[in-house]
């Protein structure tokens, strides 16, 4: 599944645009290394995402299929860290 996919289908991110748009933007980093949105994202990765004040870090656990209900979307990652910057 391509990264900006998995960021929409788990609602780590709301809109799959707008996910793309942080992809290509160099926000989003996959086990360490600035990833573009075509990245095939697989079970073990680890994700970064740099928002506007903090940096929020992703272990994937699984991957959903198209159309993840929004009780379930939670169960595709684990959140490892959390750190606020200016």
């Amino acid at each position: 599944m391509r990264l900006d996919q998995f960021l929409k289908e788990s609602r780590i991110i709301k809109r799959r645009t707008l996910a793309k748009q942080m992809c290509d933007g160099g926000y989003v980093f996959v086990n360490s290394k600035k990833t573009k949105a075509a990245y095939n994202i697989k079970a073990g990765d680890e994700v970064e995402i740099y928002f506007k004040h903090k940096k929020i870090k992703y272990m994937i656990d699984n991957i959903p299929k198209k159309g993840t209900k929004k009780s379930e979307a939670s169960n595709y990652y684990t959140m490892i860290g959390e750190e606020y910057y200016e």
